[in-house]
């Protein structure tokens, strides 16, 4: 979680560089969702684990998090390019 505090937060109108999403996705998701996102305290968010699942349920998930869970929403740090980029990448494959 530590990698998340470098993160600034960005309003609806900026955007982040997309390394520094790609290392969000890997440090900060990869942090629950395990190294390899196959798993770990919070569900695989591979794209066969993920295949099936509407994409607008999987970008309402990341926004708002889930609550009851360890999973956070993330819209007070990424605008809603960001987190749709996020998910879509997810969807296709994270290399």
């Amino acid at each position: 979680m530590t990698s998340l505090l470098s993160i600034p937060p960005v309003s609806a109108d900026e955007s982040i560089d997309r390394r520094q999403l790609e290392h969000l996705l890997l440090q900060d998701c990869g942090s629950c969702h395990g190294l390899r996102l196959t798993g770990g305290l919070g569900p695989a968010i591979t794209p066969e684990a993920l295949a099936g699942k509407p994409r607008d349920s999987l970008i309402a998930t990341v926004t708002h998090g889930r609550p009851g869970t360890a999973m956070p929403g993330w819209n007070a740090l990424l605008n809603d390019g960001e987190i749709t980029w996020l998910v879509d990448r997810l969807l296709q494959g994270n290399p």
